[in-house]
């Protein structure tokens, strides 16, 4: 088992990563669980994979669980299912020092993290991520957020969890797609800072993403140190460092909401078409050469997602999609900052973007290919 450590002043926590931590939860969190009655928060798929081991894990040491078991997708993350979370939480008389736990992906764990922080002014909760995406992304930083008609994650708070137990047992029950989705997220934290993580991805991705155990320690252990780092040193993104992170979800969040938030095109495709984009447009205004970001659109395709945003299928206009942009929650005084590439491993967030020269550059990638 690795353990990362989130270094947060006077709020530190654990990251722990390896096989079966989910048959070993009531020992994991030995100390954290204080009364017989543990409510778990999880979606249909996720407690029929997980339900009956963490029920037995439970038992093992005297205690229950009480289930929430929500529809998955990102249609959850609402006002509506927010309101009947926190209502059922206080139903079972949650109080400020129990933990609530977070069995699933980013949804289920975006959700119960913002009802664990306004519930009762903040209450403690324990992030159990059982997709790659949230092992190696949603689950670590505390943002937690619900998507508004406006647009996505508009509506949340920061509010860190007391644990991350990322069992990558997990991972072996995992849809291919959402596999591929979740490395999307392993990619980024290469090409944000760290040249050689590419490289590794490149060189290792495909055998990760069929089941090699060590490679995925790795890649879910790096792309933890990365993000706790850069958590650390920003938590509520006021620098500027932890934008950084946004790498792609600029212009993926963009292709979300021309797509309804759907199954149509999951966040991590999105954010993976995201980053092609952001390379491709650092290179249109000449801050990266071109082939390296056909370098980035050819591994994602190497290992079997879409990289071109033509292959999307919209029926829209660029300033369409520029317009979805005008809602990003990274607004500031009227102007969207952007995160860009000088190459790859060498982000940086550009302030002076015009999106009208974004809208004329999505026009061309539509009609592209």
């Amino acid at each position: 088992m690795a353990v990362i450590p989130v270094e947060l002043a006077g709020r530190p926590y654990e990251v722990r990563i390896g096989a079966g931590l989910l048959a070993e939860l009531g020992e994991q969190c030995r100390g954290r669980l204080r009364r017989q009655a543990v409510p778990i928060i999880t979606d249909t798929n996720v407690h029929a994979a997980w339900g009956e081991v963490v029920e037995h894990a439970l038992h093992n040491c005297g205690q229950e669980a009480h289930w929430r078991i929500l529809p998955p997708g990102e249609a959850t993350k609402s006002w509506e299912q927010l309101a009947a979370t926190v209502d059922w939480l206080l139903e079972l008389g949650v109080e400020r020092g129990d933990h609530i736990l977070a069995l699933g992906g980013g949804v289920i764990g975006d959700l119960t993290g913002f009802a664990a922080a306004i519930l009762k002014r903040g209450c403690q909760f324990i992030q159990l991520p059982t997709t790659l995406l949230a092992q190696v992304d949603s689950s670590v930083g505390g943002k937690t957020a619900i998507n508004t008609p406006a647009g996505k994650n508009l509506v949340g708070a920061f509010h860190q969890p007391a644990l991350v137990l990322a069992d990558l047992a997990a991972l072996d029950t995992l849809p291919r797609r959402e596999l591929l989705a979740g490395y999307a997220e392993v990619v980024k934290y290469g090409l944000l800072g760290d040249a050689g993580f590419f490289a590794w991805c490149e060189a290792n991705g495909a055998n990760m993403l069929t089941g090699d155990e060590a490679l995925r320690e790795y890649a879910v252990s790096e792309s933890v140190k990365a993000k706790a780092r850069i958590v650390a040193a920003d938590e509520f993104e006021t620098s500027g460092m932890r934008a950084l992170l946004n790498l792609g979800h600029t212009f993926g969040h963009a292709l979300e909401a021309e797509t309804g938030y759907s199954n149509d095109l999951l966040h991590g495709e999105a954010v993976a078409i995201g980053m092609v984009l952001a390379a491709r447009y650092s290179a249109r205004k000449g801050l990266m050469p071109a082939a390296s970001a056909e370098r980035i659109a050819t591994h994602f395709r190497h290992i079997g997602m879409r990289a071109d945003l033509s292959e999307i299928g919209l029926d829209c206009a660029g300033r369409r999609l520029a317009d979805h942009m005008l809602h990003d929650k990274k607004m500031d005084a009227g102007t969207l900052p952007f995160v860009l590439m000088n190459g790859i491993g060498q982000a940086f967030l550009d302030r002076n973007v015009a999106l009208d020269d974004v809208a004329a550059f999505l026009d061309a990638e539509l009609q592209a290919g």
